[in-house]
């Protein structure tokens, strides 16, 4: 029996837009889960046996990366996919590009995931389609 190795790649924006869909945002349209600056982005997506199985995009802007649309597919969750992608991001960030600071706009019920990674939750707040949400950032070592 061979097994096929999981794999982080860098992908393309349009490669993100399923898992985006389908774990995030279904009832809305495909549209909807676009980002405007998407062309800019980094985009990465973890590979189990040839499929993605989790996807996260990078912006960086005035030396803060941002990361955003981190999704895993449902069936794949709880499996370590969507750490394996925050390790990796917060490696790039700081090996390759050269950013000790990383950011991103949670959703209020995964603020425990991401406290996990030492992010720390932000005072600031705000509501998208109903869901609350938490800004939170970490210092990252260079």
């Amino acid at each position: 029996i061979y097994f096929l190795p999981i794999e982080i790649k860098q992908i393309t924006a349009q490669e993100t837009y399923k898992l985006r869909h389908e774990v995030m945002w279904p009832d809305m349209p495909l549209e909807f889960v676009k980002l405007k600056n998407d062309a800019v982005g980094v985009h990465f997506g973890v590979f189990k046996d040839l499929e993605i199985v989790s996807v996260v995009s990078l912006f960086i802007k005035d030396n803060r990366a941002q990361f955003r649309k981190l999704a895993t597919k449902t069936s794949e969750q709880g499996q370590g996919y969507g750490s394996l992608l925050l390790h990796h991001l917060m490696s790039y960030v700081t090996t390759k590009k050269h950013i000790n600071w990383l950011w991103c706009n949670a959703r209020a019920d995964k603020t425990s995931f991401y406290k996990k990674f030492g992010m720390i939750a932000t005072k600031q707040t705000f509501q998208k389609e109903g869901l609350d949400y938490c800004i939170m950032e970490k210092e990252l070592s260079i």
